[in-house]
């Protein structure tokens, strides 16, 4: 079927014109209906407008009809009606940078913010009521989410932390390529014989109980992982972590490897003894020794390993005898041991916190 119409110049200029602002205000509905009637206009079928631009005939014949009653005028939509939004663009950016800045900020003693506190808040500054149900969805739409918090030590140093990385960690890349070195991170762990506590799923109302002997007995453990391989290397032990016992690790690491590490650690009183200072000096040929930032424990991805086996191996677990915690650290480490590929994935979590790829 073809329509025939026939325009003014007067009436095309309008036309194109209206085309050009749909294009501008990203309109695409109005788009395709002024492309669509430039079409037939131009001699093409119903049919072929509608398969060239994806739709029904019918649509296209009311595009047409409406263009002839009202012409111009015709181009237009409703908004669409329905409940308008209760705070305005710009009142909706206010209040996320209100919650942003925190609740003590906004002039509450609370430090928390509860779907109440928010409520009152927009009706204090917008004069807004709000619903708490629909209060959430409000939040889920400005970006905010339920969350529990976490501790950031206040003795942070902010420019140590910046410069490991930019300057250090990209340093010790570079060394590692040249010596065809490994890197380490090394780190220690203590798990201890009354178990761990952790989330589960469990029937409501039904608090899951754990045994416990209540023996403060603790498995230390000293570890190491490559960042290239995924190696991992480990010693447990029952006494305390002191320079010597950190030596004896060190010195078994070095027998078991040829290549130059890179040894990466904490500030631990023990890794920066004198003892230690001599002993890095002593195996300067085969040991580089870099110090993260004080306070930095998400710059090591070891730790991360510390909570995959404590997850495996403690967590909700009941350990009646000493020798029993002892077994079970040791095989869940044996275990990673065989998988380096998992420890890797650990490497992925840390160089995605340094915006670095692996």
């Amino acid at each position: 079927m073809r329509i025939r119409i026939r325009l003014t110049d007067s009436s095309r200029q309008a036309l194109i014109g209206h085309l050009h602002s749909a294009y501008q205000n990203d309109q695409l509905r109005l788009v395709r209906r002024i492309h669509a009637l430039l079409a037939i206009v131009e001699g093409e079928s119903v049919t072929e407008v509608a398969e060239l631009l994806h739709l029904g005939e019918q649509t296209v014949r009311d595009y047409v009809c409406a263009f002839i009653r009202k012409g111009v005028d015709s181009l237009s939509y409703k908004r669409p009606s329905g409940r308008p939004p209760k705070l305005t663009k710009t009142q909706r950016k206010e209040l996320a940078d209100l919650i942003t800045a925190g609740p003590e900020a906004a002039g509450y003693t609370s430090a928390c913010w509860s779907t109440p506190v928010i409520c009152d808040l927009i009706l204090t500054r917008f004069g807004v009521e709000y619903h708490p149900h629909y209060l959430c969805e409000l939040l889920d739409e400005l970006g905010f989410s339920f969350q529990k918090a976490r501790f950031v030590s206040d003795h942070l140093d902010e420019a140590a932390r910046q410069h490991w990385l930019t300057e250090t960690w990209p340093e010790i890349r570079r060394v590692a390529q040249e010596k065809q070195a490994m890197i380490l991170f090394g780190d220690e762990a203590s798990f201890a014989q009354w178990g761990s506590l952790s989330y589960t799923w469990a029937p409501k109302g039904q608090q899951p109980t754990v045994k416990t002997s209540g023996k403060r007995t603790g498995y230390k453990v000293f570890g190491l992982i490559d960042f290239f391989s995924g190696r991992l290397f480990w010693k447990g032990q029952t006494d305390r972590f002191n320079a010597a016992s950190y030596m004896a690790f060190l010195e078994e690491v070095l027998t078991q490897t040829q290549q130059h590490i890179l040894l990466i650690q904490d500030g631990a009183r023990y890794h920066t003894s004198k003892a230690m200072q001599d002993f890095f000096a002593a195996h300067g040929d085969r040991l580089t020794r870099y110090q993260l930032p004080s306070y930095s424990p998400d710059f090591n991805p070891i730790e991360y390993l510390w909570r995959t086996v404590k997850k495996d191996a403690t967590h909700l677990k009941y350990f009646v005898d000493f020798a029993d915690l002892q077994q079970k650290v040791d095989g869940t480490l044996k275990q990673l041991a065989t998988l380096p590929d998992r420890i890797l994935a650990l490497m992925g979590l840390y160089c995605e916190s340094l915006g670095t790829a692996a």
